[in-house]
């Protein structure tokens, strides 16, 4: 299955039910985050740390497998003028990838301030340096996806 560059090819690709997963990758770890059967709630699920590509991979689809994920939605690092720089494109070259090894849909969330709205939330919630260290790729990874699922919603009204 292709790609999807755009919401509205995305959103006619997706099944109509089942959670969808989100991807915060960064060079050194992917956040995952996970939503409800009804794709109301984006929960942060893990963050696993990079490897390589294969390994990487193998996580991500076992996750996919055992929560009966619907498709997959990668955080896309916009620059703040909204321009694509050299994360952008190793962001779709994953995609790319990714899609070789399943039939899910995959589509792109822009993720501009996610990890500054995960740190604040942190934060907010007086988590210790080392535990955001931990936890706060999966937290900005669901970030991305609630945003993705409110936009969903909106656009299913």
């Amino acid at each position: 299955m292709p790609v999807h560059t755009d919401f509205d090819s995305f959103r006619s690709a997706l099944p109509a039910q089942g959670p969808l997963a989100a991807l915060d990758l960064g060079e050194k770890t992917i956040g995952v985050a996970v939503s409800d059967l009804r794709r109301g709630v984006a929960t942060p699920l893990e963050t696993i740390r990079r490897k390589k590509f294969t390994l990487d991979a193998a996580r991500l689809l076992e996750i996919v497998k055992a929560r009966a994920v619907a498709g997959i939605v990668l955080g896309l690092p916009l620059n703040m003028d909204g321009s694509e720089g050299p994360r952008c494109q190793t962001t779709r070259a994953f995609a790319r990838n990714l899609s070789r090894l399943t039939d899910l849909p995959i589509g792109f969330w822009d993720e501009r301030l996610s990890t500054v709205a995960a740190e604040r939330a942190l934060l907010e919630a007086d988590t210790s340096r080392a535990k955001r260290a931990l936890v706060i790729d999966h937290v900005a990874a669901g970030y991305i996806l609630q945003g993705f699922l409110d936009r969903l919603a909106m656009a299913s009204r």
